[in-house]
């Protein structure tokens, strides 16, 4: 029998009042605004099942190796007291590589990443400066003026190395060297400021504020609630940006040079958290409101199938052969992991689910060596090109696959990727609870209630099967609330307590359950996936289950090549065909249209067309005049009833679909034929 001893609430999050801040981990003091979830220490969450594999084949790969062989990082290292690399690229690897080292609980590359961490520790200059050794200290001169400092921007980015080495090991260091870095920043920043070297600090000034407020939390320092206004003072006024709106449509169409940091990619996915970030500080509901505005339009206007927004490198409308840098995706993804946090807001949590499980995993190769500078949606092959990019590069390498093809910024940067999504799959609850607001296998270690600790084991073959259960395992039985997120594409979600119903949930909302829970209890919830469709540019349509978006499967022939700029890289072409529409019954009748078959489970996934999970098979016709020109398969051009009328094949052919996480030549954006 179920204990009557519980209460089981659903709500859309928003409408919940935080009364109390969750003691156990480090939540917002005030004056700061408290938090509707709370982030926990790095470690507290571990992979299982098919998660950890990915993070397994990241550490066998580039992630675990990229100091051994990427001559920026491997060589005379600026961030080792050297003479090379002392930007983004070093500290932009060891945000992905150290919190990856905590999550495999692996020594060696524990070892690596400490070896840098100690060096910024150790070398911090008196007067708070952070980073390589400058030009001014190699000819021998003290820093007593920040005009002898260089760029903020990269220091952003080993702040945010340093704040996961502290939650992972307690290293009061940390503590000592933020302080006193902010204290030279809030002594420094008026005259010189975050664009003195760089516009790249100026736009992303939000991640120094996100750093400033964490410190806060734990010193309480007075001083950097003034830094914090003038950090959000400095930067790119993402906030007016995002809520007048103008901005996001003129991106739609001005490709030029003017303001083009503003509309470039990766800019945007790391400004759009400043709204919510600021918001703490402020406790302004319009700072909210700006944010959801901006996002909302940012989705209309530049969003694709896959869950991200266009961006090659600027944002390029909704067309399904624009590019999407990777970087824009891992920054997207870690914005939306704080802005949830923060707000509580649902729509935050979708849209994280959507891109992480279909957009990220398709630019990266099986063996997490070599990635895509661009993916492209509606991609039917790989190859060298300009296409309809509007950063065409001049060797042509944007789409092709390979270590250092196109900028190398994404070499360094995809780490942060799944790592940070493995971290924040859970978070704290203010009342000492615990909430699901992502789903992966994994395992969740954390203090509840009178300060019991518990773990929670999540097992599960999601987003590819809709069962995830939930195994207690506590020391003594312990009251706690946990907190279930029910998606907002599911229509009717089931909650089974030790194997009797529950409740029955729709999406959108929290699943809240508050009781003791005793060791070796087991919550099921169970997430009914429905093929749909859902339209996009041009009247196309793409088909849906669950979290994931489907895309047809296209058999591929790769091919090694070499450039002496830009070393090995791989093309991809077509070996079936891939010019198709849907047939309008495939979208007025979907359910009876389509089948779905899923593979038995196995550990060793890997995200390819060969190894997908699951597959979808439907009808399709061929559209002979829909071939590739310029190297782009071009969106052919539908009625406002959303028909193509020109020439399509009478046959009707049986299509497979599958994943597109796991494709990387496809048609995403189907043209709907009669």
């Amino acid at each position: 029998m179920i204990k009557k001893s519980f209460i089981i609430l659903s709500f859309a999050i928003s409408t919940v009042q935080i009364q109390a801040q969750n003691s156990f981990y480090i939540a917002n003091k005030a004056p700061l605004a408290p938090l509707k979830y709370i982030e926990l220490p790095l470690g507290a969450v571990k992979p299982k099942g098919w998660l950890h594999t990915q993070l397994a084949i990241m550490n066998n790969g580039t992630t675990g190796h990229l100091d051994e062989y990427y001559p920026k990082i491997m060589n005379d290292n600026g961030w080792l007291g050297g003479k090379g690399d002392a930007w983004e690229e070093t500290p932009y690897w060891l945000d992905g590589a150290l919190p990856l080292a905590y999550l495999l609980d692996d020594e060696n590359l524990k070892k690596k990443v400490k070896k840098y961490v100690d060096w910024v520790l150790d070398n911090q200059r008196p007067n708070g400066y952070i980073g390589g050794i400058t030009k001014d200290e190699r000819a021998g001169k003290t820093l007593s003026d920040c005009q002898q400092g260089d760029d903020w921007w990269p220091k952003m980015v080993m702040i945010k190395v340093l704040q996961q080495y502290y939650t992972a090991t307690n290293d009061k260091r940390v503590i000592r060297c933020l302080t006193n870095y902010f204290k030279y920043q809030h002594q420094n920043l008026k005259t010189c400021p975050l664009v003195k070297w760089t516009e790249w600090a100026q736009a992303r000034g939000g991640d120094n504020l996100m750093s400033v407020y964490w410190l806060y939390n734990i010193t309480g320092d007075k001083f950097l609630l003034e830094l914090g206004d003038t950090i959000y003072q400095q930067t790119t006024p993402w906030t007016y940006l995002l809520g007048k709106r103008n901005w996001v449509m003129q991106a739609a169409s001005n490709q030029t040079d003017e303001k083009w940091m503003d509309r470039h990619a990766v800019n945007v996915g790391m400004g759009i958290k400043l709204p919510a970030i600021y918001y703490q500080s402020k406790k302004n509901p319009d700072l909210l409101k700006s944010l959801k505005t901006g996002w909302t339009d940012l989705m209309t206007l530049h969003g694709l199938p896959h869950g991200m927004y266009s961006g090659d490198e600027d944002l390029h409308g909704n067309d399904p052969t624009q590019g999407i840098e990777l970087c824009s995706i891992v920054e997207t993804m870690f914005s939306l992991e704080q802005i949830l946090g923060i707000t509580g807001d649902l729509t935050y949590a979708d849209a994280l689910e959507r891109m992480t499980y279909n957009a990220l995993p398709t630019q990266t190769t099986d063996d997490y060596n070599s990635r895509q500078y661009f993916q492209i949606a509606n991609q039917v092959q790989v190859s060298r090109g300009v296409f309809d990019f509007s950063l065409p590069f001049q060797r042509g390498m944007c789409n092709v696959f390979g270590p250092y093809a196109g900028y190398t910024c994404c070499t360094a940067n995809m780490h942060q990727g799944w790592t940070k999504f493995t971290s924040h799959l859970w978070y704290a609850t203010p009342d000492k609870g615990l909430a699901a607001l992502l789903f992966a296998p994994s395992t969740i270690k954390a203090k509840v209630g009178n300060g019991t600790e518990v773990s929670i084991e999540e097992e599960t073959n999601y987003p590819f099967e809709d069962q995830i259960n939930f195994t207690i395992n506590t020391p003594k039985s312990v009251d706690f609330p946990l907190e279930i997120r029910i998606p907002v594409w599911c229509k009717e979600a089931t909650l089974l307590l030790n194997g009797q119903k529950l409740s029955v949930e729709k999406g959108g909302k929290i699943a809240r359950i508050k009781r003791l829970w005793a060791n070796g209890d087991k919550l099921t919830l169970q997430l009914p996936m429905e093929v749909t469709t859902s339209n996009w540019a041009k009247n196309s349509r793409a088909i849906e289950r669950g979290p994931l978006v489907y895309a047809l499967k296209i058999e591929e022939e790769w091919t090694k090549r070499e450039i002496k700029e830009e070393g090995t890289y791989y093309d991809i072409q077509p070996k079936s065909d891939w010019n198709y529409g849907l047939p309008r019954a495939v979208i007025q009748k979907t359910i009876e249209n389509s089948s779905v078959t899923i593979k038995p489970k196995t550990e060793a996934f890997v995200w390819n067309s060969v190894n997908a999970p699951i597959e979808i098979q439907t009808i399709g016709k061929k559209i002979p005049s829909w071939k590739i020109i310029e190297g782009v398969a071009r969106q052919p051009v539908t009625a406002r009833d959303g028909v193509y009328l020109g020439e399509v094949n009478d046959k009707t052919e049986k299509i497979t679909l599958i994943p597109y996480g796991c494709s990387k030549l496809r048609i995403v954006a189907f043209p709907v034929v009669k």
